[in-house]
């Protein structure tokens, strides 16, 4: 059984090989993004299911070091687990503003899309290229972005994150629309309760 010191060192040299240097990182553009808990970055959750974990750990350790504070829910290891546990708890930390956003990363992003957006206050978004990041952000407000694994590489999974960071709410007409999604969750949320 490896030790933590062997598995880190491992990411690292993974995380090295994808080519990437630090001044390609995101850095958080006051101008773009909200108020940030520190100086340079901000808190965004992650989380994966088994299937996403080698992203996921290799995602973690870019944005930390590009300044931001990330909470990783998990997995921790890449045995079989459940992805709705790990999507809920990246939500969680958004809902409840622990975090700006978050990420969340399983086999096809699917799944994990699907959970997240049952957390009320979450608007989750599979992305699949840097068109469709740019667009949930822009139009949508999307708060939790999924990564499929299985579907995508390295590479482009890292020019999805950085786009999706980087692009502003465009408010205007797409505000307008995205308060009609909110209201629609608290339509049915009221439903539930009463």
């Amino acid at each position: 059984m490896p030790t933590e010191r062997e598995i880190r060192e491992l990411v690292t040299h993974v995380v090295d090989g994808l080519g990437m240097e630090p001044a390609e990182m995101p850095t958080a553009n006051k101008t773009q993004l909200p108020p940030t808990t520190d100086a340079e970055g901000f808190d965004l959750a992650i989380g994966s299911d088994h299937g996403g974990y080698a992203l996921k750990e290799r995602l973690g350790y870019k944005l930390k070091q590009g300044g931001f504070t990330v909470h990783d829910v998990g997995t921790h290891a890449p045995e079989s687990v459940d992805y709705p546990d790990f999507a809920h708890a990246v939500a969680q930390l958004v809902a409840d503003g622990t975090c700006r956003t978050g990420i969340i990363v399983d086999g096809a992003g699917i799944g994990s899309a699907i959970a997240a957006n049952k957390v009320p206050g979450v608007r989750a978004a599979l992305c699949y290229d840097v068109s469709s990041a740019r667009n949930s952000r822009e139009h949508n407000h999307a708060n939790v972005l999924t990564l499929g694994a299985g579907l995508i590489g390295d590479s482009l999974a890292w020019q999805i994150v950085q786009e999706w960071l980087d692009t502003p709410f465009g408010e205007g007409r797409h505000a307008r629309r995205v308060d009609k999604i909110t209201e629609i969750e608290r339509l049915y949320s009221r439903k539930e309760t009463g």
